[in-house]
């Protein structure tokens, strides 16, 4: 047994140990989904950035590094920005409000003001929640396909289904308490993981100033932040879609939920500190990878391979083998909170409180982790068809849940005066913008992103909207 694999079968096991001290508390929908609200800041902190990040971090962000630069480093700005937003907009607000209305859900958060006139608001929000992870999830299981097979030499199919066996089977086994703590597991090796890998590619290149050296050779543009490699688009409208890319923070319900499940407000204030402290590391650590991998392995043909690549290439294999687990870490840490996010649209939002079931907390838990399973398996089955770029897929995902959540969040929080009207109108506006910008209007708009007419859109609508049909 190579050692690689031995590091793997370690670490699957931890997993499994925490999935099985968390069960106790899966008994009850606030327990499977929230973890009964009582985590510490430091869970709630690495949560939120593992399950942020995603295999997007280390495959998909750190091969835009590779591909286009130092003009990666404006999605730092954008994520830093982002999510610095979340935390001191969002999160204090939403912790109170969503105690006050016992809330589960971030659909119940949505409804909770007003008389949902035949449930559209939950409605509406269910159908965009399990659309937008079913696609989230299958670029995740697209990752660990290409994790595998990088790492190992693994076939791409079989790496999709050995990794989500471990994903679904922790999540279902443990529910939010054992994605919460295994996230705090992920999160410190993907934390180490990228401050080693960028450290030893910008070593072995000779330093960063032999890193811009090489680029220069290749492509000039390769070391400007204010120039884009080809030429093919207007510079500005790249670094404003790159720093965009950290407005979905405000909306993403599986980020929210973290929130929700911290102990009191106390533990949000010391939270929020330490997760953008360590969001930085995360980031910059991920494009630099890219970017002193491109002057080492010029001309790869997937760049969403350079992390893999500098993992078997520069460390010894006990040591590749710690950062194969990192690159599961990231996508693992992800696919277990999306998982729960759709099964709990499904039990809590559509069938407990639309469809009105009197079943048992218990029983509806079981549902859960039925649901948890069956969504799995949906995203496998479309996870192993071609793969896709990892950054782009993920991009639309994160756009779409973003733009329908993220101004109607705000305007809940913050508007007095906002309606049921205003709110499925901004959500609706928001997420059909987002999606039809990006089949019909993104390719003739030199590639501005999405979430930007996404999120104006879904503000006019929530605002004006709820404007006119306030009773004054």
């Amino acid at each position: 047994m190579s050692t690689t694999v031995t590091v793997l079968i370690v670490y699957l096991a931890i997993l499994a140990a925490l999935a099985i001290w968390s069960r106790r508390e899966t008994h009850t929908l606030s327990g499977y989904y929230l973890a009964g609200k009582k985590l510490p800041y430091w869970v709630v902190a690495f949560s939120t950035n593992a399950t942020g990040e995603s295999g997007w971090l280390l495959l998909g962000l750190s091969g835009m590094g590779y591909a286009v630069g130092v003009q990666a480093y404006w999605v730092v700005v954008g994520e830093i920005l982002g999510i610095a937003a979340s935390w001191w907009i969002i999160s204090r607000r939403l912790k109170r409000f969503g105690d006050d209305v016992d809330a589960i859900t971030i659909p119940d958060v949505l409804a909770a003001k007003f008389e949902d006139r035949w449930h559209l608001i939950r409605g509406v929000a269910v159908i965009i929640i399990l659309v937008m992870v079913t696609a989230y999830v299958t670029a995740q299981m697209v990752a660990s396909g290409k994790a595998f097979s990088s790492f190992l030499g693994m076939d791409y199919q079989t790496g999709v289904i050995v990794g989500s066996i471990f994903i679904i089977g922790y999540t279902f086994v443990g529910g939010y308490k054992a994605v919460s703590y295994t996230d705090v597991v992920q999160g410190v090796l993907m934390l180490l993981g990228l401050i080693a890998v960028p450290m030893a590619a910008v070593i072995a290149s000779g330093g960063w100033s032999e890193v811009q050296t090489n680029l220069a050779l290749q492509d000039p543009a390769l070391i400007d932040m204010f120039a884009l490699s080809g030429g093919s688009k207007p510079v500005w409208i790249a670094i404003a879609s790159f720093v965009a890319i950290g407005l979905p923070f405000l909306g993403m319900p599986q980020l929210l939920v973290r929130f929700m499940s911290a102990r009191d407000d106390g533990e949000i204030k010391k939270a929020r500190i330490v997760s953008v402290s360590v969001l930085l590391i995360f980031t910059i650590g991920a494009v630099t990878a890219g970017v002193a991998g491109r002057a080492l392995f010029p001309g790869l043909e997937d760049a969403e391979t350079i992390f893999p690549v500098l993992s078997n290439n520069l460390f010894p294999e006990v040591i590749s083998g710690m950062l194969l687990v990192v690159v599961l870490s990231a996508i693992m840490s992800t696919v277990d909170s999306l998982l729960l996010l759709a099964s709990s649209s499904v039990v809590r939002d559509a069938y407990q409180q639309i469809v009105g079931t009197t079943k048992s907390d218990k029983e509806l838990s079981n549902y859960g982790k039925l649901v948890t399973v069956i969504i799995g398996g949906i995203a496998v089955v479309l996870g192993i068809q071609e793969p896709r770029l990892i950054f782009d897929f993920v991009l639309a995902s994160w756009s779409g849940l973003g733009s329908a959540f993220g101004p109607v969040m705000v305007g809940i929080l913050y508007y007095k005066r906002i309606t049921w009207a205003g709110v499925l109108a901004g959500m609706l506006g928001g997420f059909i913008t987002s999606v039809v910008w990006l089949i019909w209007f993104k390719a003739n708009a030199h590639g501005l992103y999405e979430a930007i007419p996404g999120f104006i859109v879904g503000f006019g609508l929530t605002y004006g909207v709820s404007w006119l049909t306030s009773k004054k």
